[in-house]
């Protein structure tokens, strides 16, 4: 992870004074969590180039984490992309020019607009490009994205969303660092940090002179504060006009909290579930923490569950969750099982029902067709049940067209795509299927998930 700041033309020099860095010396610190350098590859009156780079201590990172259990904690990006993290480890080191108050012979230079050249990376995003574009772009930025230069023989790297980011642009060095350190954190939109009231203050005050007019104000602070609470408490201390700031109705903050979609969808699966006339063995797969396979234990008529789940986190986690319904009556307590849609376990085949509650999405698409066979053909349940995402509801959720719900999504289908893929299978494997929609509807966008049931010819 690292950020170059470059100035040239007249004045240019003046860079280091507002970094109160000496451009001859390395700046080089380290504290518990990670190690910051600062060094200066070119510094004349016009052009000085400054670069910071930021080396994390990959234990630090995980250190006191008690979510994790397993190797899979070490297992992420965390370590080398530029967001939040980074901003909070490089902002002791840019204190005096964040704050604007270097020396007082150089004050007047606070002000002073250079021609800045910055760049940083890689940038995780799940925002589309154009969006990342349409943020800069309004602030007076050329933008350049990279995916660096690695060869694939398939279409990955078009696909990535790390990226590298280089702006080009008229500003003033307080300013331009301000923007980065609201926008960057925006950009990769996982917080390493409890956002709370601080979190509006350090907003308001960074984006001082420009969030309020920016057009993607709204996007910026949802994906910031992320709570509608703390978006209206950021309003309320501006004095934005109301037709600016961001959509939150009074319904939205007054009313009682929904019932969350999850929650929905393991009601709905539970209810489709005890209407089936044979309902006595369930595999549940991709089972998580074991949430549906817990509550399926309360319907009647289950006998056994299988909650098969290939991450052992995730089953330590529904392992006590289980061991919680053993001395309730009338309650099937789930067998949790260690596999995977791609490993065939002899054990799960002639089930009455199989469950894939939001598993598929995460996929890829082109291995579908074999899990599919695998399920119909080998595993042959008498029932299979799939949600999955609904993407044109995605337009209710003001998300940009090309966004995903969740970062490890594959893919996402709309009604007609998801319809036309289940249709595919019901010929060659003798099921037949229905569709359901789960969650607050729309007329124009349908249900935020989707359901199909497969039945197999003469099973019911």
């Amino acid at each position: 992870m690292h950020l170059i700041i470059k100035a040239t033309g007249s004045g240019a020099g003046m860079l280091s004074h507002l970094l109160a860095k000496n451009p001859h010396n390395l700046y080089d610190r380290s504290d518990k969590e990670a190690r910051v350098r600062i060094v200066f590859t070119a510094a004349s009156d016009e052009e000085t180039e400054a670069v910071i780079y930021v080396t994390p201590d990959p234990i630090a990172l995980v250190k006191g984490n008690t979510a994790h259990n397993d190797i899979t904690q070490y297992i992420n990006d965390r370590e080398f992309v530029t967001s939040s993290r980074f901003c909070s480890y490089i902002r002791p080191a840019l204190g005096t020019a964040l704050n604007g108050k270097p020396k007082e012979v150089f004050l007047p230079w606070v002000d002073h607009k250079f021609q800045l050249e910055l760049s940083f990376g890689p940038v995780a995003s799940n925002l589309p490009d154009h969006t990342i574009e349409e943020l800069f772009h309004v602030l007076g930025y050329e933008l350049e994205l990279e995916r660096g230069d690695a060869v694939y023989s398939f279409d990955l790297k078009s696909r990535s969303s790390a990226r590298y980011i280089r702006l080009r642009g008229e500003q003033t060095l307080q300013r331009a660092l301000r923007q980065l350190f609201i926008l960057i954190p925006a950009l990769d939109d996982d917080k390493h940090y409890f956002i709370s009231d601080d979190e509006i203050e350090k907003i308001r005050r960074y984006g001082e002179g420009w969030l309020d007019s920016h057009p993607l104000r709204a996007l910026i602070l949802k994906r910031s504060l992320r709570f509608a609470n703390l978006i209206k408490q950021f309003d309320g201390e501006e004095s934005t006009p109301s037709s600016e700031k961001v959509a939150v109705t009074p319904a939205e903050l007054s009313a009682e909290p929904k019932i969350r979609l999850n929650d929905l969808r393991y009601a709905a699966i539970a209810e489709t579930v005890e209407g089936l006339a044979f309902k006595s063995s369930i595999v549940d797969f991709g089972s998580g923490e074991g949430k549906l396979s817990a509550r399926l234990g309360s319907v009647p008529g289950v006998k056994q569950i299988w909650a098969v789940e290939p991450s052992a986190n995730a089953q330590l986690r529904a392992i006590d969750r289980f061991s919680k319904l053993e001395d309730r009556e009338g309650v099937t307590v789930p067998t949790p099982v260690t596999g995977s849609l791609f490993y065939f376990d002899e054990s799960l085949r002639n089930k009455d029902i199989m469950i894939l509650c939001e598993v598929i999405e995460h996929i890829d698409e082109y291995r579908l067709a074999r899990v599919m066979e695998t399920i119909l053909a080998e595993y042959s349940p008498k029932v299979l049940i799939l949600t999955t995402p609904n993407k044109e509801y995605n337009e209710v959720y003001e998300m940009e067209a090309e966004e995903m719900r969740h970062s490890d999504h594959r893919f996402e289908w709309g009604r007609a795509e998801f319809s036309e893929w289940c249709m595919r299978w019901t010929s060659s494997f003798n099921y037949s299927v229905d569709f359901k929609g789960i969650g607050e509807g729309s007329d124009a966008f349908g249900y935020p998930t989707q359901m199909s049931i497969f039945t197999k010819e003469g099973a019911l």
